[in-house]
């Protein structure tokens, strides 16, 4: 009988270790939940920055104001007849 109790006993630490300590374990999972999360993270930032790709996109393709304003700020262009003025502090 005490045999048979000692296996069982065996037996049962031997799956618990494999439960928090093995292949698929607990310990996995958990890793497994964390980089899930900063993946969704990761994937909400890159969504918020690709509609703001598509709204500058649509802003370019259909008004000449945007384009005007991104050659000014980009590229530094003026208007013929305008003055520059550049402020140095």
């Amino acid at each position: 009988m005490r045999f048979i109790v000692v296996t069982l006993g065996l037996l049962f630490l031997l799956l618990q270790a494999k439960l928090w300590f093995g292949n698929g374990s607990m310990m996995d999972a958990w890793q497994l939940d964390r980089a899930i999360a900063v993946q969704q993270a990761d994937n909400q930032r890159l969504r918020e920055r690709n509609a703001a790709l598509a709204a500058e996109v649509a802003d370019l393709k259909g008004g000449v104001a945007a384009i005007e304003e991104r050659a000014r700020r980009e590229l530094g262009m003026i208007k013929r007849g305008e003055t520059f003025f550049q402020v140095v502090e």
